[in-house]
């Protein structure tokens, strides 16, 4: 069985007031006197966004641009991912070029020895781009 948020939140609500003294038909506030209302539960509504308008909002999400991949072929492993960034590729992967499978945890010690896709390839910026890099100290 399935509940919506509101439904909980109006149980959680009716919980609250018969463990405040509400459940017995007579309001424990009242009788002492101090003027306060006890919690009523609101009947909930329905917050769903309707599946029309949520596949209209995929479906007017504008297309990645289109641009060249840079040459980083060389570069210094940090400087490489700042230019694929300012040139507006977010997407980026990483790995060890000598297959030993270790982690670029200071990329500026490593430099990339290729990259997929290759350099001036024209590619969506939404795409991703794999850097495969070593350390300057690998034969």
């Amino acid at each position: 069985m399935k509940i919506g948020i509101g439904v909980g939140v109006a149980l959680f609500l009716l919980v609250v007031g018969f463990a405040a003294g509400g459940g017995n038909g007579a309001s424990s506030t009242a009788a002492s006197g101090s003027g306060t209302t006890p919690l009523t539960a609101v009947a909930p509504t329905d917050t769903a966004i309707p599946a029309q308008a949520a596949a209209a909002a995929v479906a007017t999400t504008p297309p990645a641009v289109q641009k060249a991949v840079p040459n980083l072929v060389g570069m210094n492993h940090q400087t490489a991912q700042d230019t694929l960034q300012a040139a507006g590729f977010y997407n980026l992967a990483e790995e060890d070029a000598t297959g030993q499978g270790r982690l670029l945890l200071l990329d500026r010690n490593w430099h990339v020895i290729s990259q997929q896709p290759a350099a001036g390839t024209i590619a969506g910026t939404d795409s991703q781009v794999l850097l495969r890099s070593k350390k300057y100290t690998d034969p």
